[in-house]
């Protein structure tokens, strides 16, 4: 289940964004913390699961007609993939009129949500 970051997640939210390469440098962990806590168009999601343990991060723009996924990071012991698709479909989920696109960072991975995506759909 995905929740709102809020300050009393910091700590939390700081040791899974640890596991994206770009954010290992404590200063570039602090500064993207702040981007995304400076503007409503801005989203740090946590996802929690079945055992009420933070296991994955998603970083979000929400524009008008899209949601750009910027940031994605889940805990080792989580990294199959599965709980990448259950974010990137909670996200769906949480924008339906929304596209759900992936930034170059993630394209590799997002493309293959996508190609899952089109093949669930079409193969019922």
């Amino acid at each position: 289940m995905l929740y709102k970051y809020k300050n009393d997640y910091a700590k939390i939210a700081m040791g899974l964004l640890s596991f994206i390469p770009d954010l290992k440098n404590f200063n570039n962990l602090q500064i993207e913390l702040q981007w995304y806590a400076n503007n409503s168009n801005r989203a740090l999601l946590l996802w929690k699961n079945k055992y009420g343990d933070f296991t994955g991060i998603i970083g979000l723009l929400v524009l008008d007609s899209s949601v750009l996924v910027r940031h994605i990071a889940v805990t080792p012991t989580e990294r199959d993939g599965r709980l990448v698709y259950e974010l990137l479909d909670a996200v769906a989920q949480l924008y339906p009129t929304k596209k759900v696109l992936g930034s170059l960072d993630i394209a590799a991975l997002f493309t293959k949500w996508e190609k899952r995506e089109y093949e669930r759909t079409n193969n019922t």
